[in-house]
């Protein structure tokens, strides 16, 4: 799923960010990658929203390496985001968004432009439909890249894809794009594609 190549990039972006930056970390898991891509920039405040208790738990740990503080909160992205009052110049999110219907996406990206600061920025990265594909197409071509998975078994692919049909909602690039306006931000660029062409990153500002 090139998590390497994406969180190398994330760390690119936030080493740009000229002052000390406070983070959102939207569906954080265990914030492995995001500490790795933080360190050595300006961030001086970390924020992360997760649902699972255990998840949040192993992030506690991994952000420890980090020298500012960090504030993790058990809650349901959505949920959190509608009520988000704690200013952040920065927020990302990576492989959830997706999840959600395209009323819901569009939602939570203005509930996003609404918690940045002026200057702040938006990253996402996305499962993202080819131009003119349906999703039925888009969950086609993941089955498809069965082979890449090699050290996955059987057993775990397939659960993996059972996920992806019932719970992938992915958008055309055009469509992310858009909702990025739609939202209130005046600028959007897509900042990688993955090379299978499964998902690609997103970079959002005004």
């Amino acid at each position: 799923m090139f998590h390497r190549e994406v969180y190398g990039l994330l760390h690119n972006v936030l080493s740009q960010v000229p002052k000390p930056f406070k983070f959102l970390d939207i569906a954080c898991g265990d914030a492995v990658a995001s500490a790795a891509a933080l360190e050595g920039t300006s961030v001086d405040r970390y924020y992360g929203i997760d649902l699972s208790a255990r998840s949040l738990q192993l992030a506690s740990e991994a952000l420890k390496a980090l020298r500012c503080p960090v504030e993790l909160r058990r809650c349901d992205f959505v949920n959190a985001m509608a009520d988000w009052a704690a200013p952040v110049d920065v927020i990302w999110i990576g492989m959830s968004l997706h999840h959600l219907q395209p009323e819901g996406k569009a939602r939570l990206i203005r509930d996003v432009h609404d918690a940045l600061s002026r200057s702040g920025i938006f990253l996402i990265w996305e499962p993202t439909l080819l131009e003119a594909e349906s999703r039925d197409e888009w969950l086609d071509r993941f089955s498809a890249c069965r082979t890449a998975f090699a050290a996955v078994t059987d057993d775990e692919f397939s659960a993996m894809e059972s996920h992806t049909r019932l719970a992938d909602f992915p958008e055309s690039a055009e469509t992310w794009m858009a909702m990025g306006f739609q939202a209130g931000f005046r600028n959007s660029e897509q900042v990688f594609a993955m090379p299978n062409r499964l998902g690609r990153v997103f970079k959002y500002w005004s």
